[in-house]
């Protein structure tokens, strides 16, 4: 870390250089990074919601562009002209939820399109008619249709139980049963069973005591043993041991020195770490992560969606 990290966070900068990357078109970085489109309005959006701007993007236009994106199976791709995917319908939904648009789509075509990824007999969600499965799009389909208010349509208690099954002994979860556990993943499941109330399933206190180890001295988190620190993780620790009311086993103040170091003080945007390129990616859930260990200033997200807490009150109650 620096030798004197910033003590603040630099708000207006970020605004800026947000706003701005719909501009750079004349960019490589731009153009290939297509596939991760609407992801990253989800991204901008939530930032600047959670830094206390939120209306900065135009309402209208964000609107038209995310629905421009859906299919007629009721799925939404990454851009037009690309194909549905699970992760992206999510990032779509959120971005309407939190624009108050969830009237301008027909909710019942998006379900069922979410409904058909499920495989009833294991429980199990795949991305997209191609079949990859993975833990990240049971979370997907579980974050998708609770905004929706269409759990209903999906067997829940299936894909608990495989969720379930992706346990490991040191209380952490992995991608798929057996597979090695991994602070991203460990999100994934712990917010699945967090939507469907079901965290009473889960050892606690083992899984706090994982994720807690996941601190390095630098005041960073890591995904996994022997790995760098990575700001993103700021988010996926953070907020698992939110959900699990074990935040206070982190050190918060310096967890916030790291997040702030990662900062660019002059294009703003946040990094995976000091002095490396910004992104949106690495901005929101440095932002997010801040939100959660109550820096003052940013407004409330909420551990299981990484949306504003008002947003989800309204929709989901």
């Amino acid at each position: 870390m620096e030798a004197n990290p910033p003590q603040e966070l630099y708000v207006d900068k970020h605004v800026a250089y947000i706003k701005s990357l719909d501009t750079r078109k004349d960019e490589l970085e731009y153009w290939l990074t297509e596939h991760l489109r609407i992801n990253g309005v989800y991204w901008g959006l939530t930032a600047l919601d959670l830094l206390g701007h939120r209306g900065v993007l135009p309402r209208d236009k964000t609107i038209e562009y995310v629905k421009s994106c859906q299919h007629e199976n009721g799925g939404f791709g990454a851009h037009p002209g690309h194909d549905a995917h699970i992760l992206t319908t999510v990032s779509a939904v959120q971005i309407l939820a939190i624009e108050d648009a969830l009237d301008k789509v027909d909710k019942d075509q998006i379900a069922r399109y979410v409904a058909s990824l499920q495989d009833r007999e294991t429980g199990i969600f795949a991305g997209d008619q191609w079949g990859e499965v993975d833990t990240r799009f049971i979370y997907g389909a579980f974050n998708c249709l609770s905004l929706l208010d269409k759990l209903d349509c999906i067997d829940v208690e299936k894909a608990v139980q495989y969720v379930l099954l992706c346990k490991n002994y040191d209380g952490g979860f992995g991608m798929l049963p057996g597979a090695e556990s991994h602070a991203g993943q460990i999100f994934t499941c712990v917010g699945t069973l967090a939507i469907a109330k079901k965290l009473e399933l889960i050892d606690h206190e083992l899984l706090g005591e994982w994720l807690c180890e996941r601190q390095l001295p630098n005041g960073g988190l890591n995904g996994r043993p022997e790995k760098l620190e990575d700001v993103c993780y700021s988010w996926w620790v953070l907020s698992s041991l939110a959900m699990i009311d074990k935040l206070h086993y982190i050190d918060r103040d310096h967890a916030v020195a790291f997040i702030l170091s990662c900062q660019d003080p002059e294009r703003g945007g946040i990094a995976d770490r000091p002095n490396d390129m910004p992104d949106v990616f690495h901005t929101v859930f440095g932002v997010a992560g801040l939100s959660l260990l109550g820096y003052p200033g940013l407004r409330e997200v909420d551990p299981k969606y990484c949306m504003p807490t008002d947003v989800i009150k309204k929709v989901v109650g």
